[in-house]
């Protein structure tokens, strides 16, 4: 779908109803809409990315603070007059209508260094693909903060520390190429209309390529271990990866890297994985 700038409109129209198709709940609750922006830590030299804009409520909100800019990208035509009309004067504000989805498949020209949405459940996985990158390809911007609404199962998923059942192989993914939080979580009373499940606020800060717990050449064969390694999520490691590599030299790896291969892949931190990968690349003795 092309991006083109929304058109500017100076009649009151009537507020359109949420789509089911496209995921639209919108977020009224303005204590959660309040510690969504706090958690941005948006100071003057911001400039913000929102997926999904909706009627405004978190427009506004991020319009209130001292950002240099924020730049919209709404998919929903119906909505795209509306938010024109209420936020068009301030010339910090631009919107873009089209899908986040396709917008990101490249830089984008207005530039922006922090992400802030509510944004749509049926889009997450690959959206947060499309901000993040992958462990073999992270995304090559300038994001120093994303803080993003999404479905708390999803976010615990994110967020989950080893060992527990949350705990997978979006979780070691998103660890490795960010510091990830959950800043509150959000019953579905705080949305119009309220989402059959609960939600959750995530705070992820991107590292720096060179902070980074891998090298960039680790990381066909850290995502080839994750992948191996989850599609059999309740197996012992042994019985999986030793699918892939000769026992004799997964075993020696796993000594190296402190690992034992009884162990199931949600037992592994992602530093572990990253020394797994380490052990696994170096020759035999």
């Amino acid at each position: 779908m092309a991006l083109k700038r929304a058109p500017a409109s100076d009649v009151v129209l009537p507020r359109p109803r949420p789509r089911k198709r496209l995921g639209q709940h919108w977020l009224r609750d303005q204590r959660v809409l309040q510690r969504i922006v706090v958690a941005a830590r948006v100071g003057p030299e911001d400039r913000l990315l929102e997926i999904g804009p909706g009627q405004g409520a978190l427009t506004d909100h991020l319009l209130a603070t001292p950002a240099a800019a924020v730049v919209a990208v709404e998919l929903d035509h119906q909505l795209i007059a509306g938010l024109q009309q209420r936020f068009g004067a301030d010339e910090r504000f631009s919107l873009l209508q089209g899908d986040a989805l396709e917008l990101l498949r490249q830089p984008l020209a207005c530039n922006p260094n922090k992400v802030v949405a509510n944004i749509p459940y049926n889009i997450t996985g690959p959206l947060l693909q499309r901000l993040m990158g992958s462990v073999a390809q992270p995304r090559q911007s300038n994001f120093q903060r994303l803080v993003l609404l999404m479905q708390k199962e999803v976010a615990d998923r994110v967020t989950a520390p080893p060992g527990s059942p949350a705990c997978g192989a979006l979780s070691i993914r998103m660890q490795l190429l960010a510091a990830a939080q959950i800043v509150c979580t959000v019953p579905p009373a705080c949305f119009s209309p309220p989402p059959e499940v609960t939600s959750a606020v995530v705070a992820l800060t991107p590292y720096p390529p060179h902070q980074r717990p891998y090298a960039p050449e680790q990381a066909p064969l850290l995502e080839q271990l994750l992948r191996v390694a989850y599609t059999g999520r309740r197996k012992m490691l042994r019985k999986t990866l030793g699918g892939i590599w000769p026992m004799h030299s997964l075993k020696q790896a796993a000594r190296q890297a402190s690992i034992d291969l009884s162990q199931r892949p949600q037992d592994l931190n992602p530093h572990q994985w990253v020394a797994l990968s380490q052990a696994l690349a170096l020759p035999l003795p």
